[in-house]
């Protein structure tokens, strides 16, 4: 059987290696927390990401997503994610539907940065990615099997993003709040991020190895528990060095190994990336339909 994750990749890279063009640009290599640089006005960036997973008390797990980040204008950049899994010794299945929009509140940049975030899901309960931990979310909930877990679920998520940029470092603080739109309360859980270019002043010549393309750094997130019983009581927290190697072609590739901070979180998780840039996309389209520029 063929696995959900060979039509998110093939999907993916044709759209971008059919229609992209070259773009340099620096991306923080964040897997969860989020920073306020939005996506450029018109242009595509087309994204997979996978997650592995341990399980002391069932399978371990690949979770896979790609994403489609469009730059709508300079202050409102709308995504739309795929997400799918596959638990060992079990099934691949596929998991959620995504819509995310984020909002950028101030016009310049600042020394604090907020951004306000949005997100409507469609899943059937089997989302395996950790994109965020929000809650009592605990290693344990992700033991039950793909046929059991397989129900309708509704939720709307909500960040306030803070995000600072200083002496060639970046900042971001994410505080999160989730809804299941059918039933439960609110549930609570944060990010933290940090990140630098391994060089600030970049080269006089295009290169692949320059230090400036390489970016490192962490994160660190967890659950905060629920309207009901907010606080750190049974809840589940990771940290996870980050790395990140911008391509001037417009590439970008991340990798993270996230490490379980207590007895309630998956011991490691393993993520890596993969992003390309499509430049002036919007202008792509028009002339595929024959529209005039």
């Amino acid at each position: 059987m063929t696995r959900p994750s060979s039509f998110l990749l093939v999907a993916a890279f044709l759209l971008s290696g059919a229609l992209s063009r070259p773009l340099t640009a620096q991306e923080n290599p964040y897997f969860v927390a989020y920073d306020h640089n939005l996506e450029e006005p018109g242009n595509l960036e087309v994204e997979y990401f996978s997650t592995f997973g341990t399980q002391r008390t069932s399978n371990d797990f690949h979770a896979f997503w790609t994403e489609f980040e469009y730059g709508v204008t300079a202050w409102w950049t709308t995504e739309f994610y795929l997400d799918a899994q596959s638990t060992f010794h079990d099934s691949s299945v596929y998991s959620s539907f995504k819509w995310e929009n984020r909002l950028r509140v101030l016009k310049h940049e600042h020394r604090i940065n907020p951004v306000l975030y949005v997100e409507y899901e469609d899943s059937n309960g089997t989302d395996k990615t950790l994109k965020e931990v929000v809650g009592h979310d605990m290693e344990s909930d992700f033991a039950t099997s793909n046929a059991v877990a397989r129900r309708e679920l509704h939720e709307m998520e909500l960040k306030l993003i803070l995000s600072s940029n200083t002496k060639g470092w970046n900042f971001s603080e994410n505080i999160i709040a989730e809804k299941n739109l059918s039933n439960g309360p609110w549930e609570f859980g944060y990010a933290l991020a940090a990140s630098r270019p391994l060089a600030l002043q970049a080269s006089a010549k295009r290169c692949n190895f320059c230090p400036q393309n390489f970016i490192v750094g962490a994160e660190m997130y967890g659950g905060l528990g629920d309207r009901q019983s907010f606080g750190l009581r049974e809840t589940s927290h990771y940290i996870a060095p980050v790395a990140g190697w911008n391509l001037p072609s417009g590439w970008t590739l991340r990798l993270s190994p996230g490490f379980g901070l207590n007895d309630n979180s998956h011991r490691f998780l393993l993520r890596w990336g993969v992003s390309r840039e499509i430049s002036g996309f919007d202008q792509i389209v028009r002339r595929l339909f024959g529209a005039k520029s």
